[in-house]
Parts: structure tokens; sequence; C-alpha cells
């Protein structure tokens, strides 16, 4: 059964400190205050706003809440990020958080975490394993419900036309949970209805430039796109560039729907070159100080945590795009 399509709601951004500490690829330390809670976060990366707002909230928030970070940047590497976890645990901080590069390869390292007694909370992204006590809890987005809510708004689009509906597919990172789940969700909204065809999916590696090559390169090799599924607002936006350059209308003569809500794809929805977008709010800071304070202090948590959504179209984009900070 589908999931609803929440109402579209004001996000109200929390108050905001100076950043804890500095982006860098290696590990930025805050000194330890008496009685401070110290945890090790290992950040995907930094290639994009989302992302960079993601880091902003996580800092600001451990500021806010007194807490010690230990704060780490994998480049997109899951070896790094290992790596980053093993730092911690010999650093022997009381929690460790991160955001999974890939969904599979994590079961050694946090076994290691496990029998040094450090919980672990997952953010943003799953891993697969077959042992879920590996981890305590996962905070993050439910990817499959974004998919699902593209493919809702893809069929109500095109409900009148008579078919075939030919989509092209802008997938992230391979392997990872966003890009696996985002497909899976797209399928099952799409329902078996064999008037919709994913003629073709391209990695675009979640990245603008990629979004507009890897979409030039689909342009000249198909001639039929009624709708491009692009699973976040930069592919989407690499997309409608090159829909652009190929003497196309984006929106009108190709429609368009992404995953995300950052101001540049917020802006493009009003223009109406984007038709509709899911968000993916980046703002979990206060949420995860939240649960790490909980399992600090041996309170049961969920072993799931979804922040909170909703989803923007032309018609009620307007009144949100200022308040968009990242």
């Amino acid at each position: 059964m589908l999931k609803p399509i929440a109402a579209a709601l004001h996000i109200m951004l929390i108050a905001t400190a100076l950043t804890a500490c500095t982006n860098n690829s290696d590990a930025e330390i805050q000194p330890a205050r008496k009685g401070q809670i110290t945890i090790g976060f290992s950040q995907i990366g930094e290639s994009s706003r989302w992302r960079a707002a993601n880091t902003r909230s996580i800092q600001d928030a451990a500021r806010i809440q007194n807490v010690r970070l230990i704060f780490s940047v994998a480049g997109l590497s899951q070896q790094k990020q290992i790596s980053d976890i093993q730092s911690f645990i010999l650093q022997k901080v009381d929690v460790i958080a991160f955001s999974p590069v890939v969904e599979a390869g994590w079961d050694d390292v946090l076994r290691a975490a496990k029998a040094a007694k450090i919980p672990v909370i997952l953010t943003d992204r799953a891993i697969r394993t077959e042992d879920p006590s590996l981890f305590t809890s996962s905070l993050g987005s439910d990817f499959i419900s974004e998919g699902i809510s593209a493919a809702v708004w893809t069929k109500n689009e095109f409900r009148k036309a008579p078919g075939p509906v030919n989509v092209v597919e802008l997938s992230g990172t391979p392997g990872s949970a966003p890009a696996i789940q985002r497909r899976a969700g797209f399928l099952e909204g799409i329902d078996g209805d064999t008037k919709f065809k994913i003629i073709s999916s391209r990695t675009a590696n979640f990245s603008r430039a990629d979004g507009k090559r890897v979409m030039a390169e689909l342009l000249r090799s198909h001639d039929d796109i009624d709708v491009v599924f692009a699973q976040n607002d930069d592919m989407g936006l690499g997309a409608v560039t090159a829909i652009e350059e190929a003497g196309k209308r984006p929106g009108k003569d190709i429609k368009i729907a992404t995953i995300d809500a950052i101001h540049d794809g917020l802006v493009a929805l009003s223009n109406g070159k984007i038709n509709f977008i899911a968000e993916c709010n980046p703002l979990v800071g206060p949420q995860l100080m939240e649960l790490i304070q909980d399992v600090f202090l041996g309170i049961p948590v969920p072993k799931r945590v979804d922040t909170r959504e909703t989803v923007f179209f032309r018609e009620n984009v307007d009144q949100y795009i200022n308040d968009r900070k990242y």
C-alpha cells in the first residue's frame, strides 16, 4: 500500500550558534569540559549544499547541547570512514555516529565498537547487516517514501496520457542507501503500471556536473523522454541545463521530479523548470543530540527515527524559498 504524501509544512530552522569545529578531512577535536559526553562523528563528505547543511546542523547542535564533538570527513571513502571509526574506538568516545558511504561492509568495525561497549548511531543512511545489534539506532530520511512520492506524482501527472510514458532515472552513488531505496520506492510507487517505462537508469553520483553530463548523453540516445526522475536536486539541476542546451524546455517538454529540496531546487521548481520535489531534511542535529543523550543515559531509544519531511509543488513553493538556508 502506498504511503500518503504529507501536506506541505513550514520547516522551522533550529536556532544556530557558531560552528563547533572546522570541516577538514582529518578529525577536529573540541576540548573536553567537565561532565561532557564525547561523540565521534564521521561525515560522508562535503560535496553538496545539502551535506554542508547537515554538517552545520550537527556541529551547532553539539555546541548548544554542550556535547564534545570529534568530527571527521570521509571524503566518500568507505576505507577512510572505517579508519575514522577505529580512531574513535581508540579514543574511547562515549558514542559513535556516522553517515555510511555505502550500505555493506561495516560488520567488522562495528563489532569492534560493540566489543568496546561504544554504542553506534547511524545518521542519514542505513547499513545492510545480518546483526542489527551492531548499531543502537538509525536517524534519517525515509528514502523509500521519497521515491514513492516521486512515482505517485508521476502517475498523477500523466494519468490522462495514453502512454507509454518514458522515464529516465538519474541515480546516486552506487551501493548507497538513498540510491538503492529511492529506486525501490519509485518502482513500488509505479506499482507495475505498464504505461510507465524506465527506458534508462544511469549513475550520476548525486552530482550536478554528472547529472548534466549523463542527461546530455541520454538526450543524444533517446528522443522520446517524457520524465526525468533524479534521485537528488543536484542531478536534476544538471539535467535542467542539459535539456536547455539541447533546445528543449525542462518542466514542459520533459517533466522532472527530484528529491532533497535545496534552495536552488526550490527556485527551479518556482520557475517551472522542475515539476516536483520530495524533501530530504538535512537538519538532523537536534534530533541526533537527543538520541545521543538518551543512549548515554541508558534510556531505551527506537531502532529507527525518521526526520520530518514534506513535498513541494510549483503552487506552494514560493512561501518556503526565502526560509531555505541550504
